[in-house]
């Protein structure tokens, strides 16, 4: 018998989480089926990623909204619409909606266990959680089976911050994919002889600052290409940047692209210019195929990249560092070449999907009494 389970999101188009979720999707087949709820409802670029054979709804305005003033009667709806699945999967704070229609009702109706998964902040937290939000999880996170994340900084946080035990799992993808690119994965991309490709998949969102990639691009002495894969909102502002620093025309914004396998073998640097991160599957992603990453220092990327990758992951707000970091690479066809080298050895040891998922299954599994329920084959 397939498990019901309901998937609070904050958003569902492609970034980090949405993508490991996908996947979690696909790898657990027909032992279960899935209703995905978004808190923007137009944001649903991940569900081109599910596999055809999966089953999953996306109810739209059949289903309670995530967005809405919070109180006890909001929180009654929501909850009698959790009852009606074996288990409930809540992502960031956009859906703390769940978590808190469980602390409010699981006392006087049988409801379904939650897991939440946070997975970092917003452009509106990067400098300091908001208090608000602070006391909100301390009060509401004990109502979840488990608290998960995907990183050190985060356990952490939710240790000191939230007086919250977290359950971590580093994220992990299917590494044997990771080889070379398919030729026309990326419409309108060219590489003229002697271009060096710089490359990034990202949400288009402000929390990304990819305006600062396009700045440290233009100003790194590069003469190749910047290719910028994902959707998002600051597209329009992605664009203003590359056209003030003369570099609109070496800039390519493909879209959403599904399964970077297929292409990010296209890239020679993979950069990641973000405000915040935590524990990146785009960062593997191009550690699987061999690629030297600039990137800034935030969320556990020092220690995720190899040794050898270390000195080119700068401060957050050292633009100039990460031009120059940049330029060094863009520079040097062998120091790519190495630290590459070093980033597929390492994610190869430590970055494996099956491990990832079969934490995951154990996770989800025990929490509904079932251990071996998310288990598609013995």
């Amino acid at each position: 018998m397939s498990v019901r389970v309901l998937h609070l999101h904050s958003t569902f188009a492609l970034g980090g989480k949405e993508a490991r979720a996908v996947r979690l999707m696909n790898a657990f087949g027909d032992a279960a089926e899935h209703v995905v709820l978004s808190a923007v409802p137009d944001a649903l670029g991940a569900r081109e990623a599910i596999d055809p054979g999966i089953r999953v709804d996306f109810p739209g305005d059949a289903a309670p909204s995530l967005i809405g003033r919070p109180g006890p009667r909001r929180y009654w709806h929501f909850a009698r619409y959790m009852a009606g699945f074996d288990l409930v999967l809540s992502y960031n704070w956009g859906a703390m909606d769940g978590v808190a229609a469980r602390r409010f009702y699981a006392s006087i109706m049988k409801l379904p266990p939650l897991i939440h998964h946070e997975d970092g902040f917003n452009a509106d937290e990067l400098a300091k959680q908001k208090a608000a939000r602070v006391l909100f999880r301390r009060a509401m996170l004990g109502a979840a089976h488990k608290l998960v994340v995907p990183s050190e900084r985060l356990e952490k946080i939710a240790r000191r911050d939230w007086h919250q035990a977290a359950w971590r799992i580093p994220n992990g993808i299917p590494l044997d994919r990771f080889g070379p690119p398919e030729p026309g994965a990326i419409p309108g991309f060219h590489r003229a002889p002697g271009d060096v490709v710089v490359g990034t998949m990202a949400g288009l969102r402000a929390v990304k600052n990819l305006p600062r990639l396009v700045r440290a691009f233009s100003r790194s002495g590069a003469s190749g290409r910047l290719v910028i894969v994902g959707e998002g909102p600051e597209r329009e502002a992605i664009l203003a940047a590359a056209q003030a620093e003369g570099v609109a025309e070496r800039l390519l914004l493909p879209g959403f692209l599904p399964d970077p396998a297929r292409y990010v073998g296209h890239f020679d640097i993979f950069a990641l210019s973000s405000d915040s991160e935590q524990f990146p599957i785009s960062l593997i992603e191009a550690m699987a195929t061999g690629l030297p990453v600039v990137a800034t220092d935030v969320g556990d990327i020092g220690n995720m990249v190899a040794a050898e990758n270390r000195r080119y992951i700068v401060p957050a707000d050292d633009e100039a560092g990460f031009a120059t970091a940049l330029g060094r690479l863009i520079a040097s066809r062998d120091i790519r070449h190495r630290i590459g080298s070093a980033n597929r050895v390492l994610a190869w040891e430590r970055y494996g999907e099956k491990a990832m998922i079969a934490a995951y299954a154990a996770l989800y599994g025990g929490a509904i009494g079932r251990p071996r329920a998310f288990l598609t084959q013995d």
